[in-house]
Order: structure tokens, then C-alpha cells, then sequence
């Protein structure tokens, strides 16, 4: 019953999850669009508003006409929107699927013992610092170095190197999948503290001054544009960060950091081109398309360097000199490979996924599901906790392509 809730709970936070980060992602690239495409009033009236840019669009039968003030409007409006609930909801939504589907399993998701063989609650409490001190760091080097001549490259850089640090971190503390997912986790909560802490205080901070009818400093809206804009290029390497763990491929190879921090920096790269392009149709950049070409580039050779070689069938034992000859396998000689490797969560016991396997009639009806998991995807066993071998992959494989037979 508890794995049946678990599944309800994954399902239901998963869909909340990604309605509201559509609506946050969304949000963020219309924004990002809209201050690149700006360009400066031409009605004397704006100009005298103090509007520093306008935009003329047309969308869903409607035209619609966005301005921007440079620092603040002449007078606020009775109802102002505030753009921070997609932030929130997104990562609230997203710690509790995070927690539903790997803390609280953590012995099976989290944990690979032939990384580092530590308790469940030992994984769960350095999974979670992993989120806070990457933001402390993160949030440092802006501090120090963000309003500085050339700030923007060095932060840059010193976030891209705190990245790789704690990507090889997590690749070689916890089990791929779970790494890869941490690694998303962590930039994402990056980008909803940068909301939380910088973003929308800084904007209380503007509207409340003109409220009180004080001088707005600009260096809140220069911060939190600095901060929006670190939001804009994590994008698309945590999106990567959470699919990956769908592809196996990506996150169980031997190198799985590498893979990591090649196909976050090529998203960063691609992301990159998408923000400059909107500002080169206008003229005022050079062309964008060496980024979208690096990015490419990193992708294609990440295709070349994961593609699987030829397998070749390894000697299996000799209880099982069926092989031998390519017939069927019977499921007599199956049956024992699924007790040593699957009962444990898939026995009597203990039903994952609500999935059992200890029964021939079970095995028949999840024939396809066994050779997706075992063989083609290899996930399961989850990170191999029950040892299955090479040999015994190919034998499971061999049954399922001669009938899959279990009688």
C-alpha cells in the first residue's frame, strides 16, 4: 500500500511540478525576449513618462503594447502584478517530488554502495547541504565580485568551475540518476532563492521608495537583473538535469560527470544564442550563431562518444547451456535469476511499482517491461544493488527475444 501511495504522490506532485515551472520557465523567457526586443519610444508623451523602451505585438487577436521605465513610473498603478509564485510553486513542487521519489527511498534511489557506502540518513543530509551551500557559494562570489569592472565574466566563471566541482561531487557520492537529478536540484534552487532573496526584495525596496516618495536607487533593479539573467542561463542545463534521468545512457556511463557538465554547458551555450538573437535583429549585436554552433557542436560529439559498442555475448554458466545453442529459454532456468536479483523488491514482501515477479503469471505479464529495464536500459536492478551480471543481462535477453516463455 505504501509503494501505491508513494506512485499517487510522485504522479500527482510530478504534473504540479511541471504546469507550474511551464508557467516560470515561460514567464522568464517572455521577459527575457521582451527586454532584448525593446526599443526606445517614439511618442514624445513616453518619452516624457520616462519610458526607456516599447514594444508592439500581436498575439491570440490582440494587439498589445508593453513599455518599460527606466527606473520607475511616474505614478504606481492601482494593481501591480508581482511575478513570483511561479518561483516559489516550482520549487516547492519540486522538493517534494525530490523528496517522494528519492529521499525517502533513499536506500534504494540515492544510495550507490560502490560509490559511498553510508546510511539513509547520511545520503539524505548531504543531498540536502548540497542544495544550500552550492546557493551560499553561488551567492558569495555575486556578492564579491558581481559590481565589479568585467564582474559578469568573472562570475561566469567562477559559477561554471562551482558547477564542475560539485557535478564531480555528486557523480562520485551518489547514484547516477539521483546525482544527475541533484545537480538540476541544486541550480534550480539557486534560481528560486535568487527570486526569493534578491529579486522581489530588491522590487519591494523600488516600490516602496516611491511610494514614500524617496529617490529609487537603481541598484535594485541593476541586481536583480543581474540575478535574472543567472536565472535565464540555468534554464535549459536543469531541464537537461532533469530528463536525463529517462535516458540511462547519460548517467550510467563510467564518466557520467563529463557527460554531465558537457550537456548543461551546451544548453548554457544554446540559451546564449536565444538571448542575443532577439538584440541582433535589432542591430545591436553581433551574429549569435557561434554559441547555438558550440552548443551543437558539444551535442553531436556527446552522441559520437556515448554510442554503445557492439555487444558481444560473454560466457554464461553452465546451468544455462541453452545459450549455447540459441534456443528458447526455459523458465525454469529464468526463475532462479529473478529470485536472486528481483524478490527483493519484487517478491512477497516487497511489490515496487506495485510490480511483482515471484510468480510465473507475474513474469508473463511484465515480459516486456523485464527486458526494457534489464536489458535494453539496464536500470534495474536500481544501481545493481542485488550484483546481476553481464552473463545474466544476456540470458534474460535471450529468453525474452526466443518468446519470453513461462511455462
Amino acid at each position: 500500500m505504501e509503494s501505491y501511495i508513494l506512485d499517487w504522490l510522485n504522479l500527482l506532485l510530478r504534473w504540479a511540478h511541471v504546469v507550474t515551472a511551464i508557467a516560470w520557465i515561460g514567464s522568464s523567457f517572455y521577459f527575457v525576449f521582451l527586454d532584448s526586443s525593446l526599443t526606445p519610444p517614439e511618442d514624445e508623451d513616453l518619452k516624457k513618462q520616462g519610458v526607456s523602451g516599447e514594444l508592439w505585438a500581436v498575439h491570440g487577436g490582440g494587439f498589445y503594447h508593453p513599455v518599460k521605465f527606466a527606473v520607475k513610473p511616474p505614478q504606481l498603478p492601482k494593481h501591480l502584478h508581482w511575478f513570483y509564485w511561479e518561483s516559489y510553486s516550482t520549487w516547492l513542487t519540486g522538493f517534494a517530488l525530490f523528496t517522494v521519489s528519492y529521499l525517502w527511498s533513499a536506500g534504494t534511489y540515492l544510495i550507490d554502495k560502490s560509490k559511498m557506502d553510508w546510511a539513509p540518513w547520511q545520503a539524505v543530509t548531504v543531498a540536502i547541504l548540497f542544495l544550500v551551500v552550492f546557493w551560499l557559494l553561488y551567492d558569495l562570489i555575486c556578492r564579491l565580485y558581481g559590481q565589479r569592472k568585467n564582474g559578469d565574466a568573472i562570475v561566469g566563471a567562477l559559477v561554471l568551475l562551482l558547477v564542475c566541482v560539485a557535478s564531480w561531487l555528486a557523480c562520485h557520492w551518489f547514484a547516477g540518476r539521483a546525482a544527475f537529478l541533484l545537480v538540476g536540484a541544486m541550480l534550480a534552487t539557486s534560481m528560486s532563492a535568487n527570486v526569493a532573496h534578491w529579486i522581489i526584495p530588491g522590487q519591494r525596496k523600488v516600490v516602496a521608495a516611491i511610494k514614500a516618495g524617496a529617490p529609487v536607487d537603481p541598484i535594485h533593479g541593476i541586481r536583480g537583473k543581474q540575478r535574472s539573467v543567472h536565472n535565464t542561463y540555468f534554464t535549459l542545463p536543469v531541464l537537461f538535469a532533469m530528463l536525463s534521468g529517462h535516458y540511462s545512457f547519460t548517467y550510467t556511463h563510467p564518466q557520467n560527470w563529463l557527460v554531465l557538465i558537457a550537456m548543461m554547458f551546451a544548453g548554457a551555450a544554446i540559451r546564449q544564442f536565444f538571448v542575443m538573437r532577439h538584440g541582433f535583429k535589432l542591430g545591436r549585436n553581433a551574429n549569435p550563431w557561434p554559441y547555438a554552433a558550440v552548443g551543437v557542436a558539444v551535442i553531436v560529439a556527446m552522441i559520437v562518444w556515448l554510442a554503445p559498442e557492439p555487444v558481444k555475448t560473454p560466457p554464461v554458466a553452465a546451468d544455462a547451456a541453452e545459450t549455447s545453442t540459441g534456443g528458447a529459454i526455459a523458465y525454469a532456468t529464468l526463475q532462479p535469476i529473478l529470485a536472486q536479483r528481483c524478490y527483493l523488491c519484487h517478491g512477497a514482501q516487497v511489490q515496487m511499482k506495485n510490480v511483482r515477479l515471484d510468480s510465473a503469471a507475474s513474469v508473463k505479464i511484465h515480459a516486456q517491461a523485464i527486458y526494457q529495464q534489464v536489458v535494453v536500459s539496464k536500470i534495474m536492478p536500481m544501481n545493481n544493488t542485488t550484483g546481476i551480471s553481464e552473463a545474466e543481462r544476456m540470458l534474460i535477453k535471450q529468453w525474452f527475444e526466443t518468446g519470453a516463455k513461462t511455462d
